[in-house]
């Protein structure tokens, strides 16, 4: 479906969950000399305005990024960190998404995947990725990960984003996983999911947990006082680096 448009709800609490946990992991990912691939199935535009009138109609940034921003509990972290210095580099109340998040904290020798369906979408990302090695395609995600895998180089990671709109997504996600593994046995898969009242992830939750999938990480966080279906962020990693639980678990005590 190319209804959704994440400008309404970027830098909401799950992006939050979400971009952090990534920040960790690609930061310990490029510690090692050698150049990985970074693969995206579900790009979306890279960054966003949460001063435009779409972020201010929905007011989710306010409960998630601008609050935790100012907050103790995060300061000096990454994910933090990163956000400052696009803001003084690009703009105030500029936010970035996952690819612009990779771009910034990857190196020249690594190369990037980026896959976006969404045609308004893509050609923001377009104006703004075209990075010497960054590959923008509009494609289905899905079939653009199966068809790309195993890149080279063939270390590497590929996040899955998508907006999951339909409840079958979550079904989608955990086929796709299952088909990719397969293909890149070595591969860092990173799946970020919504939790809804309605508790449509459990079914992909217990196929992904039944599957012996190697050095898996599950982190669950829940939003307090949550009046809307989203209730919580969930995410998976499938080939998680060496005693990376630590890090990663210490973002679940934001929330």
């Amino acid at each position: 479906m190319l209804s959704y448009q994440h400008i309404y709800h970027a830098g909401n609490p799950a992006d939050v969950h979400k971009h952090a946990s990534l920040c960790i992991l690609l930061h310990r990912l490029t510690q090692k000399d050698k150049p990985l691939s970074y693969l995206e199935t579900h790009a979306g535009r890279g960054v966003y305005d949460l001063s435009s009138k779409e972020a201010l109609k929905t007011g989710e940034a306010a409960r998630g990024f601008l609050k935790m921003a100012g907050s103790e509990r995060t300061k000096d972290h990454p994910y933090f960190e990163l956000e400052k210095r696009i803001e003084r580099e690009i703009g105030k109340n500029i936010y970035a998404g996952s690819p612009f998040i990779a771009e910034a904290l990857l190196r020249p020798t690594d190369t990037l995947h980026l896959m976006e369906l969404h045609p308004q979408e893509y050609q923001a990302l377009y104006r703004l990725m075209r990075y010497p090695n960054t590959h923008l395609h509009l494609r289905d995600g899905y079939e653009g990960g199966l068809a790309l895998c195993p890149p080279q180089p063939r270390r590497g990671i590929l996040v899955i984003d998508p907006s999951y709109e339909v409840k079958t997504e979550y079904d989608k996600a955990a086929n796709f996983i299952l088909k990719l593994h397969k293909k890149w046995a070595e591969g860092v898969i990173f799946l970020w999911y919504p939790i809804l009242k309605e508790g449509f992830h459990h079914p992909m939750i217990e196929k992904l947990l039944g599957a012996g999938l190697p050095k898996l990480y599950r982190s669950e966080v829940r939003f307090c006082g949550a009046n809307s279906g989203l209730t919580g962020s969930g995410i998976i990693i499938v080939n998680a680096p060496y005693q990376i639980e630590k890090e990663l678990n210490a973002i679940k005590q934001w929330f």
